[in-house]
């Protein structure tokens, strides 16, 4: 039991010597709190956080989610292309890619493809 104790206790001051001499011999950073902080969607963090902001980041981003999933339904189209009839899948396929294209041009014409006005 005594051994184990003095084990234990040597064990906890070698720790707490070389957590000293990391902490003396370290390089000193000077801490500066503008690269701590996060950096989202080009706001800056120190000012105000009631800053308006333009809706116009958030419509590409949903514009971008949608086409990412419709090329996510596309991907297996191609694929089960040989286990169906090629009639029937050329007609879904270009149903689909008709309503791709109705709501590109639907976005197109709202002007919500232009980054700038």
């Amino acid at each position: 039991m005594y051994l184990i104790l003095m084990f234990m206790t040597t064990i906890m001051l070698i720790i707490i010597v070389i957590m000293i001499m990391l902490i003396m011999i370290s390089k000193k950073s000077i801490i500066d709190n503008e690269k701590l902080t996060p950096f989202e969607c080009g706001f800056n963090p120190m000012s105000s956080k009631r800053l308006p902001f333009s809706i116009h980041f958030f419509l590409i981003a949903v514009v971008f989610l949608i086409f990412d999933i419709e090329i996510i339904i596309i991907l297996p189209m191609i694929l089960t292309m040989k286990y169906t009839m090629i009639k029937y899948w050329i007609i879904t396929s270009l149903l689909f890619i008709i309503v791709l294209m109705m709501g590109l041009y639907h976005e197109w014409y709202h002007g919500m493809l232009k980054w700038t006005n």
